[in-house]
This record gives C-alpha cells, sequence and structure tokens, in this order.
C-alpha cells in the first residue's frame, strides 16, 4: 500500500481490496471512535487495543510508512526515467485488480450497474483535474492530509494525485526525504482526522450497500485508468520551487502519435511486458491472500 500511495494516480486502497483487508482495515480504524477512547484513556489499554484491532493496524500502517520512505526516492527516479515502463506496469495492475473486485460482487442489478458508472465518471472528472498552485503554508498542508488520506481509502483514487492536484505532492516527498518535522507531522494530523472521518462513511456504504458500494469502488479504479495512461502529450509546462521546469497540464495520445511528436520510442512490447507483469502479481497477490485466509480458518 505505501509503494503504491507514492505513485501519483494509484492507490494504497486498490492494493488493499486485492489482498483481502479492505474491510477489515475499514472496520479496525471505525473502531478508533469516543467509546474505544473512553477505554484507553481510563487505563484499559488491553481492552482498547483488542477492540480496535491494534495488532492488525500497527503492522499495516508501520508497513506503509517503512514503504513510503524507503521507496519515496525509487518511486520519483523511475517516474522520471522510466515513465512508460511504470505506468504500463500500474495499468496492468488496475485493469486487472478492477476485475477481481467486480467479482466481490454478490448479485447484480440496474442500481449496481448506476454506482459502477458513477464511479468511473466521478474518477474521469478527478483525473482530469489540472494542478493547482496553492498555499504552502501549514493550514493547507493540514488540508491536503485530510484529502489525500481520504482518497488513498478509495481503490482507484490515488491520494499522491490529489496532493498532486494540489500542488502539495513534491512538498510532502522532499519533507520525507528531508525528515522536516514540521510539514510532516502537520500533514499526518490532517491524515489522522481524514482517515478516522472518511472511513465510518465507507464502512456504512459498505454494510448498507454492499453491491453498490463495491461497484462505485470498482468504477473509481476503472475510470482513474484515465489518468495513468503510459503515452501522454504535454501541453503545458510550470516551473517549480526550485525554479526547474516541470510538466504541468498534458492529455493521453496513442503510441504512434507520442512518436511523431517526440521522435522518441513508445516502447510498445516493453510498455505490454509491464501491463502483463502487473497482472500476474496481482493474480500472485490474490492467490497467497486466499491461501493465508484458509490457512487461518484451518
Amino acid at each position: 500500500m505505501g509503494g503504491a500511495d507514492v505513485v501519483p494516480g494509484v492507490s494504497g486502497g486498490t492494493i488493499a481490496f486485492i489482498t483481502g483487508i479492505y474491510e477489515e482495515l475499514i472496520n479496525s480504524i471505525r473502531a478508533i471512535n469516543p467509546k474505544s477512547i473512553r477505554l484507553l484513556v481510563h487505563g484499559n489499554f488491553r481492552e482498547f487495543w483488542q477492540v480496535i484491532n491494534g495488532n492488525f493496524l500497527m503492522t499495516l500502517f508501520a508497513g506503509i510508512l517503512l514503504s513510503i520512505k524507503s521507496l519515496a526516492s525509487l518511486m520519483t527516479y523511475l517516474i522520471d526515467h522510466y515513465p512508460i515502463q511504470l505506468w504500463a506496469f500500474f495499468w496492468g495492475l488496475i485493469v486487472i485488480s478492477s476485475i477481481v473486485v467486480l467479482r466481490q460482487i454478490h448479485q447484480w442489478s440496474v442500481g449496481v450497474v448506476i454506482s459502477g458508472l458513477i464511479g468511473i465518471g466521478l474518477a474521469i472528472l478527478i483525473t482530469s483535474l489540472s494542478p493547482s498552485h496553492t498555499s504552502d503554508g501549514l493550514p493547507m498542508i493540514f488540508l491536503s492530509g485530510i484529502l489525500g488520506i481520504s482518497a488513498m481509502i478509495l481503490p482507484g483514487i490515488s491520494g499522491a494525485f490529489i496532493l498532486l492536484i494540489l500542488g502539495k505532492y513534491k512538498l510532502i516527498v522532499e519533507a520525507v526525504n528531508e525528515v522536516d518535522l514540521l510539514v510532516l507531522v502537520t500533514f499526518l494530523a490532517g491524515c489522522a482526522i481524514g482517515l478516522i472521518t472518511f472511513v465510518r462513511v465507507i464502512a456504512w456504504l459498505l454494510k448498507k450497500y454492499h453491491n453498490q458500494a463495491v461497484a462505485l469502488l470498482a468504477g473509481f479504479m476503472m475510470g482513474s485508468l484515465n489518468k495513468i495512461w503510459p503515452w501522454k502529450e504535454v501541453i503545458e509546462y510550470r516551473m517549480d520551487r526550485h525554479g526547474q521546469q516541470i510538466p504541468y497540464i498534458d492529455h493521453n495520445i496513442l503510441p504512434n502519435r507520442f512518436f511523431e511528436l517526440t521522435g522518441q520510442d513508445p516502447l510498445i512490447l516493453q510498455a505490454f511486458l509491464f501491463m502483463v507483469i502487473g497482472f500476474l502479481i496481482v493474480v500472485v497477490i490474490e492467490k497467497i491472500a486466499l491461501l493465508l485466509k484458509q490457512n487461518t480458518k484451518g
């Protein structure tokens, strides 16, 4: 999940769905409420830990933080130097992930189909937004944490991409690499508030309208493919805070058009290979998750 969350366009929530831990994650975070907090305040730490599924949350978020810290520089490097291969890998991963998620719908209906189409439409709308420049002050960093973590919980809607839209992606990645505590603490505080609040909405939807909610989430994933298509034409650049020119607005194009515009090899065979690798990784992860569930029940 941490590795996925570093990449703008890919959601950690997608990985949680693939590995079969999504609903457990939502319900565990949802258990952090005034009632459980009172247990902690009154010194009933063991009971509090059991209520919130503490071992699960601690292990998961330790893995996410470790991965974000260790992969932030690598992902930035890959985006800069191997964008076609990286985006092709995630494109394949999300295509097969959408299919995996759709298989969790128990009964199809008109309402389920409409929910899926709404998810696709919303994701396309969000991923079509242009990045904006916003204040780098602490209030905006706090708000970015709330919005970014809320997107991270949704499969298909990338928290990193939300940060990109808000103009905060580079700032947060640099803060991670440079261990800027003020920025990180402010951002994480926003994440905590957003996480505890937003999961209640998702948990309610999954409990009351499971099939429609799953279709909506799968729609988010399919709609997000718009953002991570490997071949793009940059139509506008801007200067970043270090005075370097970076892509600002782009749109999707076919590989042959990419070659005509840039003169660069569109690397179609490599892209196809990395798409297949993305497919296979999801299949392997799903099989491992299923095996682990069977062993746990056994």
